[in-house]
């Protein structure tokens, strides 16, 4: 529901570069009791992107979207919206609309009067209501919805409801809180393309809270990956990728394989498998046992009658098939490649695995 302070809405005209806001969060603390929600979050976000974030449960990621719609108020720290301080105004006066995981529609309403719920306690015209409500069905793709009941919608349809409902005001910031995690998997990947489509044509500044890695990086413009109430890592989603700037972020967006490896006389080289590779990112002490994290496209299989390791199960994935293959020293390293290919290597056949000369991510080894 939109917690926008209009009196009226806006006109239809009204630009991109108006309705979008700067958002920012500098050094916000949070804390319940003794656990820690929010831990000095420095976050800010750009006019008119749709921001991920992106971590496991109780990583501070909803903690930091309530804080700013207005529902937490931090214990240190200062939210801001376009350089003013936030911090202390209450919700409903906060330019924001939100859209929750349970929809949270009016049941005894109709879809049309859900939509323009907001605008009603804004007391806007009737007129005005209803022309608002039906020029945001059609953006949402159901104008032929408006006199149906919540319980007459199914699940997709009600969530793209309560997305009209938070822009009926035309905020300058939407808050979307894991909106999809309650649907199927078909219609949650048509209703992310929708949200999307929406968030660019509106272009307006949108905050995109989820788990699902999957989501964060088909949608946003930049994820931000948050582990125990801090930042780990802010970047698009390429980026986040392919250059995790911790262990953490590597592990959490995508599959890792971890291979055992030692540094070499400075700590910015690690010998692997036989190679020394530089080391991208922090570094480790000299002559250090450490893990080496690769991602299994990166492993490179070649057939060999005198290889150590062995070919252990495949897993077919469509165009891409992911190999598992067992190390003399017990070591399990998946590595994906072409289905095709992948046929060479049946379950039990003896290879050695080779990395290509690229800096690779390494983290002390694991007891």
């Amino acid at each position: 529901m939109s917690t926008s302070a209009a009196t009226t809405a806006p006109p239809a005209a009204a630009t991109a570069q108006e309705t979008s806001a700067t958002v920012e969060f500098r050094q916000v603390r949070r804390a319940f009791g003794a656990a820690v929600a929010l831990d000095g979050l420095d976050l800010a976000v750009r006019p008119g992107e749709l921001l991920a974030l992106l971590g496991p449960s109780g990583c501070g990621k909803t903690t930091a979207l309530r804080m700013l719609a207005g529902f937490e108020t931090p214990d240190f720290g200062d939210v801001m919206v376009d350089g003013e301080d936030v911090t202390a105004v209450p919700a409903h006066r906060r330019d924001a609309g939100m859209v929750f995981q349970s929809y949270s529609l009016f049941p005894h309403l109709s879809a049309a009067d859900n939509v323009a719920f907001g605008l009603r306690m804004r007391k806007i015209g009737v007129a005005e209501r209803r022309a608002r409500a039906a020029e945001l069905l059609e953006l949402v793709g159901l104008p032929q919805h408006g006199d149906r009941y919540p319980h007459q919608l199914s699940g997709g349809q009600q969530q793209r409801i309560a997305l009209a409902r938070a822009l009926a005001l035309r905020p300058r910031v939407l808050l979307l809180d894991e909106p999809l995690s309650a649907l199927d998997a078909k219609v949650r990947l048509t209703l992310r393309e929708e949200i999307r489509r929406l968030q660019r044509e509106l272009a307006i500044t949108t905050l995109f809270v989820t788990h699902d890695q999957e989501e964060a990086l088909s949608m946003a413009d930049r994820v931000a990956v948050m582990h125990a109430g801090r930042l780990e890592q802010c970047a698009e989603p390429a980026e986040l990728y392919a250059h995790p700037a911790t262990a953490f972020v590597a592990e959490f967006v995508g599959t890792m394989n971890r291979i055992p490896g030692r540094t070499g006389d400075d700590g910015s080289v690690v010998e692997v498998l036989g190679r020394r590779l530089p080391v991208d990112g922090p570094q480790a002490a000299p002559h250090r046992e450490v893990e080496v994290l690769v991602r299994p496209e990166a492993v490179e299989l070649l057939a060999d009658e005198e290889g150590k390791a062995r070919v252990t199960g495949t897993m077919f994935l469509g165009a891409l098939t992911r190999i598992t293959v067992r190390l003399a020293d017990g070591t399990v390293v998946k590595a994906d490649m072409t289905t095709h290919a992948a046929a060479t290597f049946p379950a039990g056949a003896a290879v050695t695995v080779g990395l290509p000369d690229h800096p690779v991510l390494i983290d002390e080894r694991r007891a």
